[in-house]
């Protein structure tokens, strides 16, 4: 696709194109904010379709996860939320926001999904409604088969060396303290502070959500860690 999907995209002189591919391509990434859980990471997950990488799903409490710039780009579009966050099937849900995805043309995320789709999975031409079933093969096929493509291995084939993980107060941390103890993790995590849930006071289950960050008394334990050093914390060292 000439200047979109190759090497030198948003390179337009060769002062910087020297910069990104002498200098910056070979930097480590720093990922202060990010939304896998560090119970998948342990776990190295492997994700069954692009769905649920773009779009997410239900957690087992009912709540939803995903990425909220990709449901904005589909709301924008006028896609039923049943399409979004619903219960429609993954492939149906795709296919909405490949309609939508073709309508953003010059949106930042219009670039990322086409970058992403070369990067991982060699995909050579932007997403369409046309082509959507075909990618959605492809894709579906190296989730479930390459271990570049599980949690881990795509974290590490992005060159990523830390990730601060989305945590609540009332997280126990037990999940940083196995990937801790876990010597094949190649990378460091540690927990990030994400109070979100103590000022959503017009959400139900506030009150019950208060009661156990009032009751948290390992997360007192965690506060005065914290005043003493980030070090205390259970954070995977490499």
């Amino acid at each position: 696709m000439g200047g979109f999907l190759n090497e030198d995209f948003m390179l337009k002189n060769e002062t910087a194109k020297r910069l990104f591919h002498d200098h910056a391509e070979k930097l480590p990434l720093i990922d202060y904010h990010c939304h896998i859980s560090p119970k998948e990471i342990y776990e190295n997950r492997r994700y069954e379709n692009i769905a649920e990488v773009w779009l997410g799903g239900k957690n087992a409490d009912g709540t939803y996860f995903g990425d909220h710039y990709k449901w904005r780009v589909m709301r924008s579009n006028g896609v039923p939320e049943e399409y979004i966050t619903g219960d429609k099937d993954p492939y149906e849900k795709f296919l909405k926001f490949a309609e939508s995805l073709e309508m953003a043309i010059g949106n930042p995320m219009y670039h990322w999904c086409n970058l992403e789709l070369k990067k991982y999975f060699g995909i050579d031409e932007a997403l369409t409604p046309e082509n959507a079933e075909a990618v959605w093969k492809k894709t579906t096929e190296l989730l479930q088969t390459s271990d570049k493509l599980t949690v881990r291995g795509i974290i590490e084939q992005s060159n990523v060396k830390y990730i601060g993980t989305t945590d609540d107060p009332v997280d126990t941390l037990e999940w940083h303290e196995k990937i801790a103890a876990d010597e094949t993790v190649s990378f460091m995590v540690c927990p990030s502070y994400r109070p979100d849930k103590a000022i959503n006071i017009q959400k139900d289950g506030f009150a019950d959500y208060i009661g156990a960050l009032a009751g948290r008394e390992a997360y007192q334990t965690g506060n005065r860690q914290i005043s003493d050093g980030y070090s205390a914390l259970p954070c995977k060292k490499v």
